[in-house]
């Protein structure tokens, strides 16, 4: 991700810390799983309206076969008030996807989306809400009312200043302050309609997963609260609410508020539930620790470093394996995936999925499993051309 203009937001601290320093980097991380290849089939941008910044996409596999895949579309630049939530769908297996949709356009900017099909054919895209923008309209505003030119121009044109301001006034500060929030929509009827928002007390990028049992477990962060911890919730009734089920424990050292954030998990095939973290503690800096639980969610180990590259996605593949894939902020600047053959417990070296990014701007990579057992990934990424951020997908086998 670019480092965006302003300090003081949740974004802007996270991007800052994406190096591991040397002696970090040579800590033995990796166990040796089972030696794995990625041979890559085709890489390839699906997004439509080059007009938009692309961000935070997750893709998801329905029963039928039909791919779905959401993001925060509708921007112009990695924060901003303009974020919505977009989706499109592909039926031949992202050789070609419809034209996007809006599913939620709040009055504030509409973030990371994830997207889920439950066991009832029930569709779940998942959300958060933000104000990250109001310091930059903050800067720009006093350095137009300074009347410095020079400056004002820099931080943001007059016409662009101009339609922060509009999106920014459709609410009073109240208003927009009791907007914030972690967020789900359902549709019960495979995308044609979706409810009201539900709230889901966490927010992670790619959303909740749902276990063996039939329950949903969504592993997340607080974000508008003063805890800011992080942990676990789950529904019991397909996503129409959500109770709080467990803290996940923070490592030795280690601080919560500033930095865990933007997990995802898995169960394994032996029952286990791996949940990854995005960590900027100074331990381990810039990359992914993982936590266990061996009861359902209600109880998780203590973190433990895992892999340089954040956040992760995690998939249980047909066979049993486990796949992580994340992005990669530092040459070569793409995303990479990992195979573990032991529930978890050890990881591959890497395999590049994509390296040839030109900075950080990338990544938050999700995957599906065709029915040929070809893997499909997507992430956003910020290319040379076009201008703003686009998604882009790879078609891929391990070998």
């Amino acid at each position: 991700m670019n480092t965006p203009p302003f300090p003081g937001t949740r974004r802007h601290f996270l991007v800052r810390a994406t190096q591991l320093t040397a002696a970090a980097a040579a800590v033995p991380w990796i166990a040796r799983a089972a030696a794995s290849s990625a041979k890559i089939i085709e890489t390839k941008v699906i997004s439509q309206q080059p007009e938009f910044y692309h961000g935070w996409s997750t893709v998801a596999r329905r029963k039928d076969g039909e791919l779905w895949l959401s993001w925060s579309g509708g921007r112009e630049s990695h924060v901003c008030p303009f974020g919505q939530v977009h989706a499109m769908t592909s039926r031949d297996d992202g050789a070609t996807w419809t034209w996007p949709r809006v599913l939620l356009d709040t009055a504030i900017d509409d973030r990371d989306s994830g997207v889920l099909e439950t066991a009832k054919g029930t569709l779940l895209v998942t959300t958060f809400t933000s104000l990250a923008y109001e310091d930059r309209l903050k800067q720009a505003t006093l350095a137009a009312k300074n009347a410095d030119i020079g400056t004002a121009k820099t931080v943001m044109p007059p016409e662009q200043l101009a339609r922060w301001n509009a999106a920014h006034s459709r609410l009073g500060d109240a208003e927009r302050k009791a907007e914030l929030g972690e967020w789900l929509i359902r549709s019960a009827d495979g995308g044609k309609s979706w409810s009201t928002r539900i709230p889901t007390l966490v927010n992670s990028p790619h959303g909740p997963i749902q276990l063996a049992d039939g329950r949903l477990l969504y592993v997340g962060k607080h974000l508008w609260t003063a805890d800011k911890k992080i942990g676990v919730c789950e529904s019991k009734d397909d996503g129409l609410t959500w109770q709080w089920l467990a803290e996940i424990p923070t490592r030795r050292g280690d601080t919560v508020v500033r930095g865990y954030h933007e997990l995802h998990a898995v169960e394994a095939a032996n029952g286990t539930i791996i949940a990854q973290i995005r960590n900027h503690n100074d331990a381990d800096k810039g990359g992914t620790l993982q936590t266990e639980s061996a009861d359902g969610g209600r109880t998780w180990s203590e973190p433990h470093a895992i892999t340089f590259g954040m956040p992760s996605h995690l998939l249980r593949l047909r066979d049993g394996r486990l796949l992580m894939t994340y992005g990669h902020r530092r040459a070569p600047f793409g995303n990479q995936a990992r195979i573990s053959t032991d529930h978890g417990k050890n990881w591959s070296e890497p395999m590049i999925l994509s390296g040839d990014g030109k900075g950080g701007d990338l990544g938050y990579p999700s995957t599906v499993e065709l029915a040929d057992g070809t893997l499909l990934t997507v992430w956003y990424e910020s290319m040379a051309q076009p201008k703003l951020a686009v998604l882009r997908q790879a078609k891929w086998r391990l070998e």
